[in-house]
């Protein structure tokens, strides 16, 4: 990776076997300077890696290096990236390379969008930047569905880091009073749960499953409420409940409960009038326990699938994945979510911290499940074009990616919702 100052030409080396990188300057003149920074959160800040080795050119020579540093450091800060930076003796401007990092973790799409996003992860919270409380669950689901499927085991920490420093938070146990928030959280941790064996994710999952049991009324016929306060039936929620209990009574020999919930809640579901006559789910219910009408965003589409693929997993009951494919026929081949071809949120926008732009990696990761579910994997072509069409248009040089995946490129300064969008849908294309 190279800059040009004023007739020098500036140069980031790294060096992959041994995961450290270095600076040079070629072309200029005795007192430019050369220096690194080092950044921990994708190059967003380096405040405590600016200026490494910093050096100037020798009296009669034309260029210079600086001395290698560690990309990582695995002990305190974590994963990072480099930059070279310089400084001609005779102007006062600074030119510096892009950010980039070494190849290690990061030998494939997906594995370089883990790593990116794990760029994002705070060791202090144990959440991820900005530390977004569902969307966090969201990110780690993806970093764990990443060493599921490609083997990649550098970032198992996290899922305990996560959990140690988040079980007492809120209402303990990942719940609290949105009944939606509590639903991506348990699923997190049956992904926690299946990667490593650990029985307390498993536990909590089912902590949060029956926490979100108890918010099931009688208002529009049954369904949980989107929130403990507020009585609002909404498509998420149902379908976070059911891919829970779904997957709950498949880890858990003898159990009963937790499909009759299922079942139930599928039942309910259909029936509600959530999914419209597109076959595309609203986002829930009026006052009147009608479709309210509102948008058909794209997490609506995905989880539920999910859910149907978990379901029938628990019941062989064919009649549930036919179902489930005439809701992913429907939201694959829809314009309005797929202008030209490829997924676009609901009135999407440039940045990567709002609620929404964590909204399409859910989708995918659904379409992913149930692909993975069916034998002729009719979903394979669809996540190949999404995969090839964010790798194109919305990456930059460390894999991080931005909320358009036709483009163009936009890096917003904040938020970690466009990463792991594009890690789930990877991992999802990947996995087919």
């Amino acid at each position: 990776m190279s800059a040009t100052l004023h007739g020098r030409t500036l140069r980031l080396h790294v060096s992959d076997p041994d995961v450290m990188g270095w600076g040079s300057v070629d072309g200029g003149r005795a007192g430019d300077e050369v220096w690194l920074d080092r950044s921990f959160d994708g190059g967003r800040t380096w405040a405590s890696g600016s200026r490494l080795g910093l050096t100037s050119v020798p009296t009669g020579a034309t260029g210079w290096r600086t001395q290698m540093y560690n990309v990582d450091d695995w002990a305190n800060a974590g994963v990072g990236a480099l930059r070279a930076c310089s400084k001609a003796v005779d102007h006062p401007e600074i030119a510096c390379t892009g950010w980039a990092r070494n190849d290690r973790n990061a030998w494939s799409r997906s594995t370089a969008a883990a790593t990116s996003l794990m760029m994002l992860w705070d060791r202090n919270t144990g959440l991820f930047e900005t530390n977004g409380w569902w969307t966090g669950a969201n990110a780690l689901t993806a970093v764990v569905d990443n060493a599921r499927i490609t083997g990649m085991g550098s970032y198992r920490y996290a899922i305990a880091g996560t959990y140690d420093k988040n079980v007492n938070a809120r209402d303990g146990q990942f719940r609290n009073e949105y009944l939606d928030d509590t639903g991506w959280w348990g699923l997190a941790w049956i992904a926690a749960y299946d990667l490593t064996g650990d029985s307390r994710y498993l536990s909590t999952a089912r902590a949060d499953a029956d926490h979100m049991r108890r918010y099931w009324t009688g208002t529009c016929g049954g369904g949980v409420q989107w929130n403990t306060g507020i009585a609002y039936k909404n498509a998420i929620t149902n379908e976070l409940y059911i891919q829970l209990n779904a997957a709950l009574h498949n880890r858990i020999p003898g159990d009963t409960t937790y499909l009759q919930r299922a079942r139930e809640g599928w039942d309910w579901f259909r029936g509600s009038g959530m999914i419209n006559s597109g076959n595309l789910v609203n986002d829930g219910l009026d006052d009147s326990c009608a479709n309210n009408g509102q948008p058909t965003w794209t997490y609506n589409q995905g989880v539920i699938l999910g859910a149907l693929a978990e379901l029938h997993r628990a019941t062989g009951d064919g009649a549930v994945l036919d179902a489930a494919r005439r809701l992913a026929d429907a939201s694959t081949t829809s314009g309005y979510l797929n202008p030209g071809g490829i997924l676009r949120e609901v009135n999407e926008g440039d940045d990567c911290s709002s609620d929404g732009a964590s909204f399409k990696g859910a989708y995918v990761r659904g379409l992913g499940r149930l692909n993975a579910a069916l034998g002729d994997r009719p979903y394979s072509a669809y996540l190949d074009r999404q995969s090839d069409a964010a790798y194109a248009n919305a990456r930059d040089s460390l894999s991080m990616y931005g909320p358009h995946w036709a483009g163009p490129l936009v890096r917003p300064a904040t938020g970690h919702g466009c990463q792991h969008g594009a890690l789930d849908l990877f991992n999802a294309a990947e996995a087919s």
